[in-house]
């Protein structure tokens, strides 16, 4: 696991982040992400300032991350929880059939 040194240049201001050669390469992706986001807040010309249109496009793909990861999230003991319940009307259902 080798670390790197990962440079980017984000709304005019260059940034150098430690990290791994994988993370290097998560980083530039993410770096593109963000670039992307960065010019579709651009092209929409409703905010003027690089600082208020980098923040925009950070708070932008935080609450995608956040609604992928509600949508994605795992509650086991919920799980447990209903399987229980299931099989209590299983069993109900077998006792009424008796």
């Amino acid at each position: 696991m080798n670390n790197s040194i990962f440079n980017v240049n984000i709304i005019g201001r260059e940034f150098s982040i430690a990290c791994t050669d994988k993370e290097c390469e998560e980083l530039q992706l993410a770096a593109v992400y963000l670039g992307n986001k960065i010019q579709d807040i651009k092209t929409e010309g409703k905010i003027i300032h690089s600082d208020h249109i980098a923040i925009t496009a950070m708070l932008k793909i935080t609450h995608e991350l956040l609604i992928l990861k509600s949508i994605t999230s795992f509650d086991m003991d919920e799980f447990k929880r209903r399987i229980i319940i299931l099989e209590k009307k299983v069993d109900e259902a077998i006792t009424m059939e008796v």
